[in-house]
């Protein structure tokens, strides 16, 4: 595979880092100007991404090593087939949700703005980071640092439930970290590397079978606790009580996502499926995340706090990814790359629906609902699409996805997953369906409550609408500009091919 070299990558991260300082010093009452700098940040991030792309097309490798600490040990930027794909996702909708968090953030009136577009800048430019990280030092960095720039979001209401979810965040992720930081000197050691490479760097070294399967656990679990992955879940329903453009770069764009990218950086680059296949561990990962697939659809099927639902949906659609992975078919990777973009997509327009619902009528829970689609009528029809996208329905791009998935778990001639993600389909449907139909067909409980039609405003509309046409455009058209097809299919067959 060529390689490029280019500083577009450092680009990418830095320029929502220095728009983060021009918020931050910013006055907190020059609204205006603070939200201009943030959609500048936006725009210019996800210009030099997009940049990348016809590169990447081409079959090349970008490049840049920052600096050499130690032979094999450097800070690197390598922008891939996989890599790309975060990246265009996380710099796209932060555009989208910049919107949104205005219309949000001055709909309610809410404090500390200036701190709140700051935060979100370090978490985007963190994000980045991750994305285009070459190596496991240069990730680790990176996901700490998302760690701590997403704190002061989930803290935000300051309240005593914030400052607890925070506090419980905290915990979990640094503990993960520690265990992640633990893993990835063990790799130095033995390895004399940490770079990404497809189909994993780890293979043909002379490292007892014991150890490598240690070092599994130790990756999955310091990747899987942002990932959400039962069961070390628990910090994510609780951190549900950040602002809800916080819950959508929560889940769609940003702290989710990379623990469920890490995951697949570390069983497709640092393991590879040979190694994986030869040390035993692959079906043991596989069953181990149908589990969460399972039982956080239950999950979600008894909470009525809407964001909490989202929340163990999440939890439960990050795990068809990783299961797409760790069942090391062509198929099935394929999947498992494509439903990072599509499940955003998807996920970020359900978070962008319940957030105007709140800001529009001030209702969190689903018993609440009845009646609401007849007076927010965009708003439920983004929510129902999005929602027919979840369960895999086409022409929703969720379907893509989870086709390839089905395939996929064929392909390994493991049917038992099959029956997983059909289950699963099921369970999304049991408690999706429910507040479609309510929202249409029920009338309103709360006596006096508005006959009408009255709709959130533009700025909260317009992203949930923007986010849910393009879910449905990615679902007939999956190559529609940013070739999120064409990647994902590059990306599953260097992996298995090792180029």
């Amino acid at each position: 595979m060529n390689t490029v070299m280019s500083y577009k990558p450092l680009y990418a991260v830095l320029v929502s880092l220095i728009g983060a300082f021009f918020i931050i010093f910013t006055r907190e009452k020059r609204q205006n100007l603070r939200e201009a700098w943030t959609f500048i940040a936006a725009f210019i991030k996800f210009g030099i991404v997009l940049s990348m792309l016809p590169v990447i097309l081409q079959g090349k490798v970008i490049k840049l090593t920052l600096l050499e600490l130690a032979p094999g040990l450097s800070l690197m930027f390598k922008v891939d087939f996989f890599g790309i794909i975060f990246g265009l996702v996380a710099s796209g909708l932060w555009i989208v949700t910049s919107l949104y968090s205005i219309g949000y953030m001055r709909g309610l009136k809410e404090h500390a703005q200036n701190r709140y577009f700051f935060a979100f800048a370090l978490c985007l430019s963190a994000t980045m980071g991750i994305a285009f990280s070459g190596n496991l030092l240069t990730f680790y960095l990176f996901y700490e640092m998302l760690t701590i720039a997403t704190y002061p979001l989930v803290t935000h209401n300051e309240d005593e439930e914030a400052v607890k979810a925070g506090r419980k965040y905290l915990t979990y992720t640094l503990t993960a970290g520690v265990l992640l930081l633990f893993a990835i000197g063990a790799t130095y050691i033995y390895a004399g590397t940490l770079e990404f490479t497809p189909g994993g760097f780890l293979k043909g070294h002379n490292i007892p079978i014991g150890l490598l399967q240690v070092l599994l656990v130790a990756y999955l679990i310091g990747c899987g606790v942002k990932a959400g992955v039962m069961p070390f879940h628990a910090w994510l329903p609780s951190a549900m009580v950040a602002p809800t453009p916080v819950s959508a770069l929560l889940h769609a764009v940003a702290v989710v996502k990379a623990g469920v990218f890490g995951c697949v950086r570390i069983i497709a680059y640092v393991f590879g499926p040979v190694l994986l296949k030869d040390i035993h561990m692959w079906l043991i990962v596989a069953y181990f995340v149908s589990f969460t697939i399972i039982v956080s659809s239950l999950f979600a099927l008894a909470s009525d706090n809407l964001k909490r639902r989202l929340a163990f949906s999440t939890i439960s659609q990050l795990s068809y990814i990783i299961l797409g992975a760790a069942l090391l078919s062509n198929s099935s990777l394929t999947g498992s790359i494509l439903h990072i973009p599509f499940h955003a997509y998807m996920k970020i327009t359900l978070f962008f629906c319940a957030g105007a619902i709140f800001v529009n009528t001030g209702k969190k829970n689903i018993s609440e609902l009845d009646g609401i689609g007849r007076q927010m009528p965009f708003t439920m029809g983004a929510f129902t699409l999005a929602s027919f996208g979840m369960v895999g329905i086409p022409p929703l791009c969720g379907f893509i996805s989870k086709w390839y998935l089905c395939l996929g778990t064929l392909q390994a001639r493991e049917v038992f997953f099959l029956f997983v993600l059909l289950t699963s389909a099921v369970l999304n449907a049991a408690y999706f369906f429910p507040i479609v139909y309510a929202a249409f067909f029920r009338k309103p409980a709360t006596a006096g409550a508005p006959s009408g039609m009255a709709e959130a405003s533009l700025p909260l509309v317009l992203p949930l609408s923007i986010t849910v046409v393009m879910a449905v455009i990615f679902g007939i058209f999956p190559n529609f500009i940013f070739h999120f097809f064409d990647l994902a299919r590059s990306a599953a067959t260097s992996i298995l091919t090792g180029m």
